[in-house]
């Protein structure tokens, strides 16, 4: 096969006849492209074909696996008889079968590496959505972001933003007249929000060691690139945080990758399944700077692969930017089932030798209609295409498995405990204690002062009236003065504003 493309499978002639190889070139890797399907159609096995192509060509994948059958893609395949007669009709020869290099990660460490984001690199806009906020909630979240970052408080892990919620609340008054009205029912209910996102597993999630790019971004010692499989049978219980998740994980590529501009191959290629899950309910704010990471992470060397059941679940905006597709068979029993295949069938460069609309709805398991970027990024006309059968094993790992690859991995010990360091919340609470102790000994003082019978001159005006009418110095309540302390002392020591990029996650370079 070439070396400049991944071979996909061979299209067919009307009479079902083999008629040509189908590949989808390296150098159009990061135009992005869509896997669509009915379930059971064959989509997991063309992520597999996909991702294997990719590795083997030496370029890093990351891909979820949803109901845990793309974990077989570390194991080495075995000849049967379905598989061999496939690759027979595709002219695969000679068929290999082989392991690609994984490394296992999930967020909740229980099938793979413990993946985690601190608070600040997350940012208030995924964090609304994450938490499903209201526009004056995420209001409140952004303003206390703001503050977060001018006083230099990092935000790691969720007792952090517990504490500068708390904060804010017992500022309200003087804050919202600098940045508009700050409710404590607003406080309140964001805080609600946070503690159901910690019974769901937030605890584990947000918190360092931080997953680092590089780690996604491996090669092996043979050249072939590494494919990070995402556990998420688990995750998907919890929809918003696995797509709020995979979101956060396309915005620090965006952010932190530098220009390469279209290169040879891709630097990294990214697989969102499920992908109507980042899509539903999404505010029009985030869907606008969705289309913009997708629109502009194609320079920085990233393809971007959505899977999903139906291309309506893809916006248009989104949809327009994806060139490589890969359409399964779709049932057209509704009305709007019969709208998704003409959508389908719409996208495609037609084919004169069949009905592309009637092919949708009849593809065996295993087709699918293919159309990639051909020379000059022109997309190819559409073929009824047999799908080729991967190297790897169709099918989950054991458990033994799975935990003699983690064992094994380049990344075995990085991940694994959880270290707290000295963030927001530590800073808050030594700051309190020390400006509630200084409040607390001008109480003793002055208590003291007002016993003795004596008062100070009122020299410079607006004191409280002293016990034989003259005027005390104005003083601070207990609150006040451990405030001002902890924004003066934190501001001195920590001060200055934090970068955040297009999606609101803190930008790193």
């Amino acid at each position: 096969m070439a070396a400049d493309s991944i071979f996909l499978g061979a299209s067919r002639k009307p009479d079902d006849s083999y008629q040509q190889a189908e590949s989808l070139l390296l150098k159009f890797g990061n135009r992005h492209g869509l896997i669509t399907g009915a379930t059971g159609t064959g989509k997991t096995v063309t992520l597999q074909v996909l991702a294997e192509g990719f590795s083997q060509a030496g370029v890093p994948v990351f891909c979820a696996d949803i109901k845990g059958d793309l974990s077989g893609i570390s194991a080495k395949g075995e000849d049967k008889d379905f598989l061999v007669k496939r690759a027979a009709e595709v002219k695969l020869d000679p068929y290999e079968h082989s392991a690609s290099p994984v490394i296992f990660w999930d967020i909740f460490g229980e099938q793979g590496h413990p993946i985690r984001a601190t608070i600040s690199e997350m940012g208030p806009l995924l964090l609304s959505r994450l938490m499903n906020l209201t526009d004056a909630q995420e209001g409140v979240l952004n303003i206390a972001f703001k503050i977060a970052d001018e006083d230099g408080l990092l935000l790691l892990d969720m007792k952090d933003l517990q504490s500068l919620l708390v904060n804010v609340a017992e500022r309200a008054d003087e804050l919202s007249a600098k940045y508009g009205n700050i409710t404590k029912p607003s406080v309140g209910a964001i805080q609600r929000s946070l503690l159901v996102l910690e019974q769901q597993g937030g605890t584990k999630f947000f918190g360092e060691p931080a997953l680092k790019i590089s780690d996604i971004m491996r090669t092996g010692t043979d050249g072939r690139g590494v494919v990070s499989v995402l556990a998420a049978d688990k995750l998907m219980t919890n929809p918003r945080l696995y797509s709020t998740f995979l979101l956060w994980l396309l915005s620090e590529l965006f952010e932190q990758l530098p220009e390469v501009g279209d290169p040879d191959k891709p630097r990294l290629v990214f697989f969102f399944d499920e992908a109507h899950l980042l899509f539903n309910e999404a505010p029009k704010a985030l869907l606008t700077r969705v289309e913009q990471v997708v629109r502009l992470i194609r320079s920085k060397g990233v393809g971007v692969y959505f899977i999903s059941q139906n291309p309506l679940d893809v916006p248009e905006t989104v949809l327009s930017q994806l060139g490589n597709r890969l359409q399964h068979a779709l049932r057209a029993y509704t009305p709007r089932e019969q709208n998704a295949v003409k959508t389908a069938a719409d996208t495609f460069r037609p084919n004169p030798d069949f009905n592309t609309f009637q092919a949708i709805t009849n593809l065996a398991t295993g087709e699918a209609l293919v159309s990639t970027l051909a020379d000059k990024g022109v997309p190819s006309m559409v073929q009824r295409t047999l799908i080729r059968p991967p190297s790897g094993r169709i099918g989950p790992l054991s458990s033994d498995e799975r935990q003699r690859l983690i064992n094994a991995s380049p990344v075995a010990g990085q991940y694994d405990e959880m270290i707290d360091r000295e963030s927001a919340y530590e800073l808050l609470q030594k700051k309190a204690e020390q400006a509630k102790t200084e409040a607390e000994a001008a109480k003793q003082t002055d208590e003291a002062d007002s016993t003795s019978g004596w008062t100070l001159p009122d020299i410079l005006g607006g004191g409280k009236p002293g016990p034989r009418g003259g005027q005390l110095r104005g003083r601070q309540t207990v609150a006040e003065a451990a405030m001002k302390s902890v924004v003066r002392s934190v501001g001195n020591s920590l001060g200055r504003a934090l970068v955040r990029g297009i999606l609101g996650s803190l930008s790193r370079k």
